[in-house]
């Protein structure tokens, strides 16, 4: 009995323990919540859903509905009526801003590092190595830049002119497909075609692999991307999706596919290898040069020689793909713009089936019509950057400690530096036209931008100036012009056309 009693005793006194330890933890953290709000308050800001948890209800929300977050984000800031507007997660804070000039220092000062919680789940997801410390999610300044300037000649514009016979192959094949849509009078998703378009050139150009896909029905890389995406939203916005049992089949799925993309960098890089073991003629492509950074950097650490593998397998075909499924969901939108890009084609193209780099740069309109499609759906509609030291921006004092998020979406969507936001208007980006100041960086900008964007763009004019050159396209009745979320932006429900050869063609 006297067993029993101390026991008792004892578990009593470890539940009380335990309770009286919780509820300290707990009122220390409601402490630390109002002293953070109190640091941060005398910035503008809607109201907070929730003492605690501050905004991250609606934004939680949008994520699990599907729904576009950025538009959110869009009404917040116009909600605070300046350049700045304040978001309480828990603990965290982040700055929305939209000041020009601050967006100028944030993004070109090289004192300013990433986010390091985004770069971290980047890293990593679910357990299993995602982006690891590659080129897009490294923190190390010492690291990126070595890989980055290792990297710069794969991107340089005398090695692109060198692609030109590549873009307009891969293209080709493209028009092909499209052929056959056109003889067949069957409607064409043209987004799953830009999509196999853009991983067509980025396997043959980035790694020499030639996987011909327009004729391989079954491939799993447009799946595994569309997966890795969807869980890094995930894994970013919601802690909670990994532990609940519904998730559990699509969470074992991500993985999977992340591993399919390392599992098959891997093969590639040591066929490659071998290659240039066995002394053969090899490409000077980014797959060459991921291994020359390996080799000067001293460590041929193939961890991070397949972070940059898979770095650039998904950005390398994700966002050009958009842009061009957004830039025909616009044209067919708007006829007139459209009947003026033909124009332009015909003139400067003619009949021609190789573009030439020369070409490119002629096709004046072709560049306005990408650069707006880009100002209204930014494929990756922003970064982030950690503030460690107090600032001021536009007389707000900024303590440190927080994170502040440059969103080219919501900048390119507000009255304030753009007339008619929501109007697709190529004219904006004619070269007459006042030059955006720090409101439009679907690419970033500074030491940090997309190294890819030069790529990017050539890739997208040949085969948009090809689609033009050769056929007629309209939307099919119904086709919704929402925007589908999944870091990157896609087109909702996709773009569905008709497609007829032009009488030239």
């Amino acid at each position: 009995m006297a067993l029993i009693h101390t026991i008792t005793v004892w578990t009593g006194y470890l539940v009380f323990t335990g309770v009286a330890v919780a509820f300290i933890l707990f009122f220390g953290y409601f402490l630390y919540i109002k002293y953070v709000h109190r640091k941060f308050d005398h910035i503008p800001g809607p109201p907070r859903n929730h003492f605690l948890s501050g905004h991250f209800s609606p934004f939680l929300e949008d994520t699990r509905s599907g729904r576009n977050v950025n538009d959110t984000f869009l009404k917040w800031a116009a909600e605070a009526s300046g350049p700045i507007c304040r978001l309480n997660f828990y603990h965290a804070v982040c700055l929305i801003v939209t000041c020009p000039e601050a967006t100028k220092e944030f993004l070109m000062s090289p004192k300013y590092s990433k986010d390091p919680y985004t770069c971290k789940r980047l890293s990593s997801m679910f357990g299993v190595r995602f982006l690891g410390n590659g080129l897009l999610s490294t923190l190390d300044h010492n690291q990126w830049y070595k890989q980055r300037r290792i990297m710069d000649p794969a991107f340089s514009s005398l090695y692109l002119r060198g692609l030109m016979g590549t873009f307009n192959e891969r293209a080709e094949r493209l028009m092909e497909k499209l052929e056959e849509y056109s003889e067949r009078q069957t409607p064409v998703q043209m987004d799953k075609l830009m999509n196999t378009f853009t991983l067509d050139v980025i396997t043959k150009v980035a790694f020499g692999v030639d996987l011909d896909l327009f004729n391989e029905s079954d491939s799993p890389f447009p799946r595994a991307i569309e997966l890795c995406l969807k869980g890094f939203v995930h894994h970013v916005r919601d802690q909670q999706f990994e532990s609940k049992s519904e998730n559990k089949k699509v969470v074992q799925e991500i993985k999977e596919a992340m591993l399919l993309l390392r599992d098959t960098g891997a093969t590639w890089i040591n066929e490659r290898k071998r290659a240039i073991q066995n002394g053969e003629n090899v490409p000077k492509d980014i797959l060459a040069q991921i291994l020359k950074s390996a080799e000067e950097n001293n460590h041929d650490d193939e961890e991070i020689i397949l972070d940059n593998f898979v770095t650039f397998f998904i950005a390398g075909q994700e966002t050009t793909a958009n842009q061009l499924s957004f830039a025909i969901m616009e044209l067919g939108r708007h006829p007139e713009i459209l009947n003026r890009l033909k124009e332009e084609v015909d003139e400067v193209i003619g009949m021609k089936q190789e573009i030439s780099y020369e070409d490119l740069g002629n096709l004046t309109y072709l560049t306005q019509v990408l650069k707006e499609t880009l100002r209204l759906y930014p494929t990756a509609p922003g970064t982030s950057r950690y503030v460690p030291h107090d600032t001021v921006i536009n007389g707000i004092k900024i303590p440190g400690g927080c994170v502040v998020v440059l969103l080219s979406y919501v900048c390119s969507r507000m009255e304030r530096f753009f007339k008619d936001p929501l109007t697709f208007d190529p004219e904006r980006f004619n070269l007459s036209a006042p030059k955006p100041y720090f409101c439009y960086y679907p690419f970033s900008l500074g030491p940090r931008s997309c190294i890819g964007q030069n790529f990017s763009q050539l890739e997208a004019k040949v085969a948009l100036a090809k689609l033009v050159q050769r056929f007629d396209f309209s939307l099919v009745p119904g086709q919704s012009f929402e925007i589908k979320d999944l870091g990157t932006l896609r087109p909702l429900n996709g773009v569905k056309c008709m497609v007829k050869q032009r009488d030239n063609a």
